[in-house]
């Protein structure tokens, strides 16, 4: 049985050797009005436009689309898809104001789209942005079933970007609980099932659902409650913990450790991998979310009003930013640095 997430075919590692290569040949770069701003590696893209800065970013649904097809079940997928992009978008206190999708398609099935754009509509309404457009693309020869994309674009003024400078030791880290798997680790917990014959309609040992509930459940969408965080609160950088789990906290400073010393209590469907796989800890904290899926970086004496701020969600204080370099979690031993 796989016990990795590289052995089940994803190497991050290799991956951000990929991400470094394609990027090493970007070197234009537009002047003047919409000139871009930071560097490519942030969770989103910005471009200055006189006082504001516009933000665009893309993401998919991954293979989380092969369970929906395996349940027949396509309904909640566009709401991953739009989550996966808005999530991203409002690290950088940027708003999200409309979407744009591409489905990629071997087969016409006029039901499963309409089940797509419910999925896209109610992500859209949760967001707070408009679907304005998108494509559908017939490529039989690319893909086997469907896949599920989507390109965000937002705004914010110029001087409310947060783009994690402001990070410094003594931080309070701010988790805020995921709703599950959300949309990343998907390789790796498809074959952990599929490896120990268990199908998606098993009851999943912890929980009073099937195990293909429980992998479809939908990414939350924090867009709603950021903004309002926002509004009100000084935050020094945010982090979508999404594919690298704790590892995406080391994409907010370089220079700094964020120390995880008190990490959220994971779901059912996280420990029913680890177990069945007998994955270690560093394994799953590196490639799933373990139950925080967005955290926020904010000094210790505004953390108590931003938890109370974010209610009805589950918002703890799980750590600190120290002095150090990568992120630790000293409780389950663990410790990460750059790729």
């Amino acid at each position: 049985m796989v016990k990795t997430y590289a052995e089940a075919g994803v190497d991050l590692d290799e991956k951000s050797r990929q991400v470094a290569a394609l990027v090493s040949a970007l070197s234009y770069k537009r002047k003047g009005p919409g000139r871009p701003l930071g560097t490519i590696g942030a969770f989103t893209g910005l471009v200055e436009f006189g006082d504001r800065v516009l933000s665009l970013c893309t993401d998919s649904v991954g293979t989380k689309i092969l369970v929906a097809e395996a349940l027949n079940r396509w309904d909640t997928i566009g709401i991953d898809c739009i989550a996966m992009n808005v999530n991203d978008m409002i690290t950088a206190g940027c708003e999200p104001v409309a979407f744009v999708d591409y489905v990629a398609i071997s087969k016409y099935d006029a039901e499963i789209a309409r089940q797509i754009g419910v999925g896209l509509n109610r992500g859209a309404e949760l967001a707070n942005l408009t679907i304005i457009g998108g494509e559908v693309a017939v490529v039989p020869e690319l893909v086997r079933g469907y896949d599920l994309a989507g390109t965000c674009f937002g705004w914010a003024r110029k001087t409310s970007v947060i783009d994690g400078k402001r990070v410094r030791t003594g931080d309070a880290i701010i988790g805020v609980a995921s709703t599950g798997i959300h949309s990343n680790g998907f390789t790796l917990a498809r074959r952990v099932f599929a490896d120990a014959r268990m199908s998606l309609h098993d009851g999943l040992p912890g929980e009073g659902r099937s195990v293909g509930d429980a992998l479809l459940e939908p990414t939350a969408i924090y867009v709603r409650p950021i903004l309002k965080v926002l509004r009100k609160r000084t935050v020094h950088g945010m982090a979508n913990i999404t594919g690298g789990g704790l590892r995406n906290l080391m994409r907010l400073k370089a220079g700094v450790e964020f120390r995880v010393s008190a990490p959220m209590e994971p779901q059912p469907i996280f420990r029913a991998i680890q177990r069945l796989a007998g994955i270690p800890d560093e394994e799953m904290y590196q490639t799933f979310n373990m139950g925080m899926g967005y955290a926020i970086v904010a000094p210790h004496a505004e953390a108590g009003d931003i938890i109370k701020d974010l209610r009805p969600l589950r918002a703890a204080i799980v750590g600190e930013v120290a002095r150090g370099r990568g992120v630790t979690c000293p409780p389950l031993g663990l410790s990460y640095v750059r790729y």
